[in-house]
């Protein structure tokens, strides 16, 4: 997700950031590794904090078709 200083990991439902990050890319490489460990899904935000994809990493019954992770 953006935010003033650059990007932030959120976990859903936290009120505070797990991670800070200059750059989107190192934010990305952060969630991902975090959603595989909880088997939960990434939602990747855009600067305009609109959704821009989802990933997920867990027991999904409805697996993505985009294949993007």
């Amino acid at each position: 997700m953006p935010t003033k200083e650059g990007w932030g990991v959120k976990g859903q439902g936290n009120s505070k950031l797990t991670a800070k990050t200059e750059t989107k890319a190192d934010a990305l490489k952060i969630g991902k590794e975090i959603a595989k460990n909880q088997q939960s899904e990434l939602t990747i935000l855009g600067k305009d904090g609109k959704i821009q994809n989802k990933s997920s990493f867990g027991n999904d019954p409805l697996p993505s078709k985009d294949n993007k992770h």
